[in-house]
């Protein structure tokens, strides 16, 4: 973890002024192309959850912003920032939080997810993560929307992004599904969000490239 200094005084200017307001949040929703990832899981027998966490959380420590978190007035970035995600639960009708530690190895990572997705289906927890390492993720796997909003902290407002995908769907020969980004305007700009998406649908185009060793 270090702190971040903006040298560009535009940059600088830039934080200050989404930083101070009461709704620095947006929400953006875009219907990625998952026509190679989709049956590229199924053929290996791979759990559909666990790969797309490990995909959402790859892309977002690729890109710096997204594992800058806001501290009062300062900034600060961390080396690796780590999934939290929503599951279903044997013992209740409402989700549990499901924390795994990210690692570069999909492999690795998706093993260790299923094993505590495991865990949590039969002793759920909900406490408030004091945390700010995380990724926020959850699913909505019964819906095919098109935008989204999210419980959380305002007053102080949280930077931690929120990232949702729900229900694929078939669009002409493609296969897409709903994700959505919700981001705090003084870290993540429109830039960023097209760095995402643009570097999630290429490694979702390509999923023999990081998931031959499963």
């Amino acid at each position: 973890m270090r702190e971040i200094t903006f040298s560009d005084p535009h940059r600088q200017k830039h934080f200050n002024l989404f930083n101070h307001m009461n709704h620095p949040h947006y929400c953006i929703c875009v219907n990625v192309d998952i026509t190679k990832l989709l049956p590229y899981l199924k053929s290996r027998e791979i759990m559909f959850t666990p790969a797309v966490v490990y995909l959402i959380s790859r892309v977002a420590n690729e890109i710096p912003s997204f594992r800058q978190r806001i501290r009062g007035e300062k900034v600060i970035e961390y080396e690796r920032v780590n999934p939290s995600f929503s599951v279903n639960t044997k013992v209740s009708d409402v989700f549990s939080f499901c924390e795994v530690e990210y690692q570069v190895s999909a492999s690795a990572f998706i093993q260790s997810a299923k094993a505590q997705m495991k865990r949590m289906e039969e002793h759920p927890v909900l406490e408030d993560q004091e945390r700010d390492d995380y990724l926020f993720l959850s699913s909505l796997p019964w819906v095919s929307f098109t935008g989204l909003t999210h419980a959380m902290h305002y007053h102080p407002c949280d930077s931690v992004p929120r990232i949702t995908w729900g229900k694929y769907f078939e669009e002409g020969d493609k296969i897409k599904m709903p994700l959505s980004l919700q981001v705090h305007h003084a870290l993540v700009d429109g830039r960023h969000i097209g760095q995402y998406y643009m570097r999630w649908e290429a490694l979702a185009a390509d999923p023999l490239g990081w998931l031959a060793e499963m």
